[in-house]
């Protein structure tokens, strides 16, 4: 028997590229969640990119689980154990409503695409009172028919691109097809947003922002993932954000090169391609890499009732 979210079937779930099939009303899919949604934060957040971020901080709800789980991720408490707590979709109306009157300058959705007919049902309760822009923050890892589930109701999307060779691929986030899935991504995601759009005081409104993680061991592959990006968009069209955080996990990996942070020669090599490239956005300072720019995943900002 189907069971329907907001016009999604997910007694078969197919929300993500993973396709696992999994009836979520009695099993848990490979996103690691079931069909109750599940929060770990919900609070306004100044370490994102400066023009989402502002003055007053990004209206960041983070979810729990996540559809493609790197071995190296920073948020592996939420995104490999789920930590977080059940909401309702009322609950998530009313978080973006709390994060707006807090002077949030957007609704951050992060890591959102496997309860995307939660979200939408949620914002369609408060989209007649919300006044600030929406923001798709996600790894990247989508499919476009769910991506289209979001046309009109996203004004930002902020993606990563963490891969362009399927066997790196392979190796950290057990998804060769990522590649293939993100790149059409971006396109559908530019398709729905067109150009970036600031206002007057320098804070996005509308567009996309690319985000690549770069990482040990994989400049090369990091400059190709850039001049892949341009082929596939006008330069004028996006934003970069090159991000030089990596910090390696507390529990050793079996990748010598995922065990140490990013050198200066291959962040810089990076950057010195973007220039050539003339890519517009932003890079960070290498001291960034520090795990307490993790945020607490602590609830705070999620309803107790």
């Amino acid at each position: 028997m189907q069971t329907m979210i907001n016009g999604c079937d997910i007694s078969c779930c197919t929300l993500c590229p993973r396709e696992c099939g999994t009836d979520r009303t009695a099993s848990y899919g490979n996103c690691g969640c079931d069909d109750k949604l599940r929060a770990a934060r919900c609070a306004l957040h100044m370490w994102e990119e400066p023009c989402i971020s502002g003055t007053n901080g990004s209206g960041t709800i983070f979810f729990s689980g996540c559809s493609l789980s790197c071995c190296y991720c920073q948020n592996q408490k939420i995104s490999h154990d789920c930590f977080g707590t059940e909401i309702t979709t009322k609950h998530l109306a009313q978080c973006m409503l709390k994060l707006q009157q807090q002077g949030a300058h957007n609704i951050n959705f992060v890591t959102g695409s496997h309860f995307t007919p939660w979200i939408t049902e949620a914002v369609h309760m408060v989209r007649d009172k919300l006044t600030i822009p929406l923001v798709w923050n996600s790894s990247g890892y989508e499919t476009v028919e769910t991506l289209r589930l979001l046309d009109g109701i996203i004004d930002i999307y902020l993606p990563d691109v963490k891969y362009l060779y399927p066997a790196t691929a392979r190796e950290y986030s057990w998804a060769p097809d990522y590649p293939e899935y993100a790149l059409k991504a971006i396109a559908e995601m530019h398709r729905q947003v067109g150009k970036p759009v600031f206002d007057e005081n320098g804070i996005m409104k509308k567009g996309l922002i690319i985000r690549h993680l770069i990482l040990p061991g994989h400049r090369h592959e990091s400059i190709d993932i850039l001049k892949k990006l341009t082929e596939l968009l006008p330069k004028e069209e996006f934003l970069i954000s090159l991000m030089g955080q990596y910090t390696p996990p507390k529990e050793k990996l079996p990748y010598k090169n995922l065990n140490r942070k990013l050198t200066t020669m291959e962040y810089s090599s990076v950057l010195r391609c973007a220039e050539k490239l003339e890519l517009n956005g932003f890079s960070q300072e290498l001291s960034s890499a520090q795990a307490q720019y993790t945020p607490e995943f602590d609830l705070e900002g999620l309803p107790n009732d």
